[in-house]
C-alpha cells in the first residue's frame, strides 16, 4: 500500500490511540515545511476519516473493554505488540516536552521541536498497518544531525554517565526510552512488517539522543560525567561492610493518654 508525497504544509499526525482516536491532520506552528522531507498523504480510505477527527471529543469509552482502535479502522488489545510500540513512541515524544522545558539554544530547541513532529510522524505509520510516513530523508535528516552535534565535542576516552547538567540527563533518559521504543518494534516486526526506514530511524534517534545529551553539558561549559575505574579502596569497602544506622528513633505513643475530641464537642 504506498501513497504519493503531498506539497502541503499539513501533516498527518495520530492522536494516542488509548483514548480511542485515530489521525488527525494539522499545521505544526512556527516549522515551515520541508522540502528535503516529503509529506505522505494516508491511503485513500482513510482520508475522510481522518479529516474527521480533530479531538473534539476525549472520551469514547469504547477502550473500556481493552481494546483500542487502530489507524485503518480495526481493533486490538491494548496489550498487542503494536499498541506497545506506540506507547513507547509516546512516552518518548513526552520525554522529549519535558526536555524541552529546560533552557538551551535556540539550535538544540528546534532539532528537538522537528523530531517530535518526526515522532508522531513515525507513530502514524506504527497505527495504521502498512503504511509509510518515515523515509530515508528523515534517516539522512538524524545523520546530518548526528555530524553537525559531534564535530565539536572531544573524543571520548571513557565511558560516560548520565548526569552534568539536568537538560543533558533528560537527554540521556529520553535516549533509553528511545531505544525500549526500538526494542518494542523489533518485538513487532516478529509477527507484522515494519519498514527498514522505521528501523533505521529511531535506532539513529537514540544515537542522537547521546550525543545531543554531551552537547548540552558542553553549552553550559560542564564537563562529561565519566565512569571512573578506580578500584574500591579498604576505607570505602568498611564503610559498606558497617552497620546500618537507624535514621530516626521511632517513638513510643502511651494510648492511655491520648484523648479524642469530636467534632462539635464542647
Amino acid at each position: 500500500m504506498s501513497a504519493a508525497p503531498i506539497a502541503s504544509t499539513r501533516l498527518w499526525r495520530w492522536h494516542s490511540v488509548g483514548s480511542g482516536h485515530t489521525l488527525f491532520d494539522g499545521c505544526v506552528p512556527g516549522i515551515p515545511p520541508s522540502a528535503a522531507i516529503p509529506r505522505y498523504n494516508c491511503p485513500s480510505k482513510f482520508t475522510d476519516l481522518a479529516m474527521a477527527h480533530r479531538l473534539t471529543k476525549i472520551t469514547t469509552r469504547t477502550g473500556d473493554d481493552g481494546s483500542t482502535g487502530l489507524g485503518d479502522g480495526s481493533r486490538v488489545q491494548k496489550s498487542a505488540p503494536r499498541i506497545a510500540a506506540l506507547g513507547d513512541l509516546d512516552e518518548l515524544n513526552s520525554q522529549l516536552g519535558v526536555l524541552l522545558t529546560e533552557k538551551m539554544p535556540d539550535d538544540f530547541v528546534t532539532l528537538f521541536i522537528r523530531i517530535q513532529n518526526q515522532l508522531f510522524d513515525l507513530g502514524g505509520e506504527i497505527c495504521i498497518p502498512g503504511h509509510r510516513a518515515i523515509t530515508d530523508a528523515h534517516v539522512l535528516f538524524l545523520d546530518n544531525a548526528i555530524a553537525r552535534f559531534n564535530a565539536d565535542l572531544p573524543p571520548l576516552k571513557e565511558f560516560i554517565l548520565p548526569g552534568g547538567s539536568r537538560a543533558s540527563a533528560l537527554a540521556h533518559v529520553a535516549r533509553t526510552v528511545a531505544r525500549r521504543a526500538e526494542r518494542s518494534m523489533v518485538k513487532l516486526a516478529e509477527k507484522e512488517a515494519v519498514a527498514a526506514s522505521a528501523f533505521q530511524y529511531i535506532n539513529r534517534l537514540s544515537d542522537l539522543l547521546f550525543i545531543l545529551a554531551r552537547a548540552l553539558n558542553r553549552a553550559v561549559n560542564m564537563p562529561d560525567v565519566c565512569w571512573s575505574r578506580a578500584p574500591v579502596t579498604e576505607e570505602a569497602d568498611a564503610g559498606l561492610n558497617a552497620a546500618p544506622v537507624p535514621l530516626t528513633t521511632t517513638p513510643t505513643v502511651d494510648a492511655s493518654k491520648i484523648t479524642l475530641k469530636l467534632a462539635g464537642a464542647n
